[in-house]
């Protein structure tokens, strides 16, 4: 993985760790994503005269990951209404990097080195070892875990789509930029059944306004990179260090949403870090 990769997932990343944080501390989760998920048009729209056009060849992939994105922003919120930041977080993304690498080795042909699956197993390791932990009264928390996990299933699923996905549509921007629109219709259309008054009363509601401006706009440009770091590196290597971006949401939860930090947590994030730095400078012949 090239230095300017690598340090473009990690930006990415901590864009990722922003506007998850912002739709955790939101009172209503349900809005919050959809303000997130709206946020994403605005800059979708400037970006869409500017990019090509996908090739036909990606149509399917492209349908696939507007459906897997719902469902993982769906399982994401009932997984915030249960648990806090530091708990449903690293369990969502430390599950994708296993099945990710699990699936590119077996099923896609992917060769990755020895150190890089080290690395991949070290990151996920680290992230998943928070699941050990208690939420914020210190009690336990197996609904958050479970939502959490299924979260991560659609991760993955999603990561590997759009991986593929982009590559056949010749454009990582372009491609994304039509999912990112994709969603939010669909994402609009649940959110009009399930809740239908949200949608009239979200632009009169000028902190969800912001939301969506800030972490929808987080939201976009995160994504984008990934989905373009997905064309340059293998899909499993770019989902790992992608998944970093737990460090950064356990800061903002201790930091600023004062949650419960623990001798766990800190091993936990110190083993991601271990991971993330041997993925940095493992070589290998995947693609």
């Amino acid at each position: 993985m090239t230095p300017l990769v690598f340090g473009t997932v990690l930006f990415a990343a901590l864009l990722h760790a922003t506007w998850n944080a912002l739709v955790k501390g939101g009172a209503d989760k349900h809005a919050s994503m959809t303000a997130v998920v709206l946020g994403h048009i605005p800059l979708a729209l400037v970006v869409l005269p500017f990019v090509p056009l996908p090739d036909a060849a990606a149509l399917p992939w492209l349908l696939a990951g507007i459906a897997l994105h719902l469902g993982y922003q769906l399982f994401l919120i009932a997984g915030y209404r249960a648990g806090d930041l530091t708990q449903v977080y690293p369990i969502a993304r430390g599950t994708a990097p296993l099945i990710v690498a699990a699936v590119s080795v077996g099923l896609l042909g992917v060769t990755l080195a020895l150190a890089e699956l080290l690395a991949i197993a070290l990151i996920a390791a680290g992230i998943l070892s928070l699941a050990l932990v208690r939420r914020a009264d210190g009690t336990r928390n197996p609904r958050a875990a479970i939502m959490a996990l299924g979260t991560g299933g659609f991760i993955a699923a999603y990561s590997l789509v759009d991986g593929i996905g982009a590559r056949a549509a010749g454009t990582a921007l372009g491609y994304w930029t039509w999912a990112a629109l994709g969603n939010a219709v669909l994402f609009c259309l649940w959110t009009a059944i399930a809740k239908p008054d949200l949608l009239g009363r979200l632009p009169r509601d000028r902190q969800l306004v912001r939301l969506g401006l800030i972490g929808g706009s987080a939201s976009y440009l995160a994504y984008g990179l990934v989905v373009w770091a997905f064309t340059m590196a293998p899909i499993a290597l770019v989902t790992a260090l992608r998944e970093t971006s737990i460090v950064f949401a356990l800061l903002i939860g201790v930091g600023i949403l004062r949650e419960r930090l623990d001798l766990a947590k800190v091993l936990s994030t110190l083993v991601t870090i271990l991971g993330a730095g041997l993925l940095r400078f493992a070589r290998g012949s995947g693609g």
